[in-house]
């Protein structure tokens, strides 16, 4: 733990100043128990059991936060994905938005997560009936987030599902123009899901899991360029390496405390710490700005994808000696309207999709939080999340698609989410048509590197 005066003083300094947080705390919950063949009691039984156990989640954040004067920014949930519950109960997946959303609402949380289907291998019962739904759910929800999973190293790439979800982004988006196409942002396509994942979009309780856990998501981008930034220009990149890893270190242990705390107050068990470095375009929070801060004019230009490997590698070492839990993501993210260094990044020409599709195959998740224009077609959407999965796929890690279409806007004008969310320019996507590609569907074979047994 936190325990000694230097540590201590370091670690108030780092909050005060370098905005260290502990992004979020969320609760995991299985539904497993809440299936019922007639969807409006399996709706009933979901709201009471996430009610039952997460009704006091944002007090005991708020008294931790108070107690240890450590900023505990979001208080979030994740449940079983819900196309499970879809399978036996049938019915309209909306109503199973809608619950969750009364209940994120009632108990004062943040986010809801596991809006969610599991189809790299092909569609169950439930799939196809939640998938289509998502626009519409995501619409006419405020809480709610969603995530589909349509790769894995180990069963290869359902490119029936990235189609699909292509189309059903371009949806959300259309349903949403107003609000800025906010629908859009709360959903994500992954390849090789994890299962504990606290951070949304993606969020959701895995089936191998605990009936409750808590899962903590980290976030030091401001401490970890400060500390970089101390380091001389003459030093070599395996000095800069060390820094960060030990700043990485400092940061988990912070994010460990938090954990251990939540799950004796709460009285479910502690999983794990997801040390993840997560931007918010507030200044000096920035995983763009620490690129710089290693050497790089701007982030976007070569080098980038070289410093971004350094720095996603010397987290996780960092991480895992900091705790015996580390899980999740754990790494750098790159969402590109939350961090005010890939914003300024994208304005000036530097970053563009294709430098952060390179840049995905070293750090964390994938291509995050990019708006592209409203006229993409859902063709090419979708060939960008096929591209992106078998990154994912090919070097068994987490990738991921979020991106926004701005309905009836161009390249250069920008969308504005607001909060954490942040604001984006609409960057410039590929129009060289991949229909025949996309049309062709069936399965993408699982690599060979998939054969491990």
């Amino acid at each position: 733990m936190i325990n000694n005066r230097d540590e201590i003083i370091e670690t108030i300094r780092m909050i005060e100043e370098e905005n260290l947080d502990v992004r979020t705390i969320t609760m995991g919950i299985s539904l497993v128990d809440c299936i019922d063949n007639d969807i409006n009691k399996s709706c009933e039984k979901v709201y009471n059991k996430i009610y039952k156990y997460a009704k006091d989640l944002v007090k005991v954040g708020n008294e931790i936060s108070k107690k240890y004067g450590i900023p505990i920014v979001n208080k979030r949930v994740s449940v079983t994905p819900i196309s499970i519950l879809v399978g036996v109960s049938g019915g309209d997946p909306v109503l199973y938005a809608k619950t969750l959303d009364k209940v994120a609402k009632d108990i004062g949380i943040d986010f809801i997560g596991g809006y969610s289907a599991l189809v790299q291998k092909g569609f169950a019962p439930g799939d196809r009936e939640l998938i289509d739904s998502i626009p519409r759910a995501l619409n006419e929800t405020s809480f709610v987030c969603s995530s589909v999973n349509v790769g894995s190293t180990r069963a290869g790439i359902n490119l029936d599902a990235v189609k699909i979800m292509g189309q059903k982004i371009l949806e959300a988006a259309e349903l949403s123009k107003d609000r800025e196409c906010i629908a859009a942002s709360k959903m994500v396509v992954f390849c090789n899901a994890v299962e504990d994942n606290p951070f949304m979009a993606g969020a959701f309780h895995g089936i191998g899991e605990a009936d409750c856990v808590i899962n903590v998501g980290v976030s030091g981008p401001g401490a970890v360029r400060a500390a970089v930034a101390k380091c001389p220009k003459d030093a070599s990149i395996s000095e800069i390496a060390d820094v960060i890893k030990k700043t990485a270190f400092k940061v988990t242990r912070m994010g460990q405390l938090v954990g251990v705390e939540a799950s004796k107050m709460l009285g479910v068990e502690f999983g794990i710490v997801d040390l993840s470095l997560a931007p918010t375009p507030a200044i000096g929070d920035s995983v763009a700005h620490i690129l710089e801060e290693m050497g790089l004019e701007q982030c976007g230009g070569v080098g980038t994808t070289a410093c971004l490997a350094i720095l996603n590698d010397a987290v996780k070492k960092g991480g895992v000696m900091a705790s015996s839990r580390v899980g999740g993501l754990s790494g750098a993210f790159i969402p590109v309207s939350e961090d005010q260094g890939m914003i300024d990044a994208a304005k000036s020409g530097a970053l563009c999709i294709e430098k952060l599709e390179a840049m995905t195959a070293v750090c964390s998740v994938g291509l995050d939080m990019i708006v592209i224009p409203g006229d993409t077609t859902p063709e090419v959407i979708s060939a960008l999340i096929a591209d992106e999965a078998a990154i994912g796929m090919i070097n068994s890690k987490t990738t991921a698609v979020r991106v926004i279409p701005a309905i009836g806007r161009k390249e250069g004008e920008e969308l504005n989410f607001g909060g954490l969310l942040g604001h984006a320019p609409i960057l410039a996507i590929r129009r060289q048509s991949p229909k025949t590609f996309v049309d062709r569907g069936g399965q993408i074979p699982a690599p060979l590197n998939s054969l491990k047994n």
